[in-house]
């Protein structure tokens, strides 16, 4: 007999949002990959090409940071729309996983990756599915970013517009941020002066064997005022867990962030005009609460865990020994990660547009 579980808690850890609701499922060398998404409201204009061109922004190969493996990820929406709309009835979406090659894993089936899942999985479950990381995979990234695009394209029918860029890539920053110059490179990077730069280092970094992180900005623009509960369920606390649910984030701030400590209360405070404030270091939150100003939040991205340089490490049985991770695997999980925190977000506002809906 398992052990007990309290009635009405979610011990899974799957699902994610009140009203409008996803769990994910699938693994990285399963059958496939999708997703649940309950909670959609109806007469949602949406097809496969609109959730399509969502996904092929996460695909790999799209930067020198990229993996080599090949997924088309073809979205199949099994069920949820109809004629070009959605039903208002739960919308199943999946993808089949067709260039997994547990081969190269069978080697580390026994030892503990540093770095990685392996460790803490089979301390929470007894047993873990050593191929390409199981469900700690970023392969499960594909369920969020589909249910994103069904998230992104509601919040279009109320003027909200999400979008990311890639503020700092191993260690080079960029300094000017103009968005309309992120779908002009690999790196989705706002500032072009610094994009060779981060090649260079991108390139140096792969021949050592080793990887790297960065930061990404996600920006919403249109947000209505309002949007967020005042205590618990708070508007920017609900955006860091959703993206500090990405396996590779590490931190997450909101407006000034981590600078908020060196400023003086009257250089912080977002001061009031009649058309509107005059400065954002709020990131467009007051009180865990919409302002109506653009939301601003950055996520710290680690470094890809899994690096063909030698790391000590012990096997399932506490031997120690060395292990150097081979097979096909980013250097840097930016850009790909991009689409994915600006899903999360979406995934949140749409989540907390609804609700506010219900009350208003």
């Amino acid at each position: 007999m398992g052990p007990a579980v309290a009635e009405g808690v979610n011990m899974a850890g799957n699902t994610f949002g009140t009203l409008f609701r996803i769990t994910t499922w699938g693994e990285s060398h399963g059958m496939g990959i999708g997703v649940v998404i309950d909670g959609c409201p109806p007469g949602i204009p949406l097809d496969e090409s609109v959730i399509q061109g969502m996904l092929d922004r996460r695909k790999p190969g799209g930067s020198s940071a990229s993996t080599t493996r090949k997924e088309k990820d073809r979205a199949v929406v099994m069920s949820g729309i109809f004629e070009g709309v959605t039903t208002g009835t739960p919308i199943m979406i999946m993808a089949e996983n067709r260039d997994a090659n547990s081969s190269a894993y069978e080697p580390l089936k026994d030892l503990f990756r540093p770095g990685h899942g392996d460790f803490t999985y089979l301390a929470k479950y007894g047993v873990r599915d050593w191929r390409g990381g199981g469900r700690a995979s970023a392969r499960e990234t594909f369920a969020r970013v589909a249910a994103g695009a069904v998230a992104k394209a509601v919040l279009a029918g109320h003027g909200v517009t999400v979008m990311t860029c890639t503020l700092e890539l191993g260690g080079v920053r960029a300094v000017e941020i103009d968005y309309g110059q992120v779908h002009n490179n690999m790196f989705g990077c706002p500032d072009p002066s610094v994009v060779d730069d981060m090649a260079r280092r991108v390139a140096e970094v792969r021949k050592m064997g080793d990887s790297v992180g960065g930061v990404v900005e996600v920006r919403a623009a249109g947000v209505p005022a309002g949007l967020g509960e005042p205590v618990f369920d708070k508007l920017d606390a609900e955006l860091a867990k959703g993206l500090m649910s990405i396996g590779a984030v590490k931190g997450v701030e909101i407006g000034s962030g981590f600078n908020a400590p060196a400023m003086l209360g009257s250089e912080h405070n977002d001061e009031i005009a009649p058309d509107g404030f005059l400065s954002n270091n709020a990131g467009g939150i007051l009180a865990g609460i919409s302002n109506g100003d653009d939301i601003v939040a950055r996520v710290a991205v680690k470094p890809i865990p899994s690096i063909s340089i030698e790391q000590r490490t012990t096997d399932i049985n506490g031997n120690p020994t060395v292990v150097s991770v081979k097979g096909r695997h980013d250097i840097s999980a930016i850009p790909r990660i991009n689409v994915v925190c600006e899903a999360m977000v979406c995934l949140v506002l749409v989540d907390h547009l609804l609700r506010q809906k219900a009350i208003s």
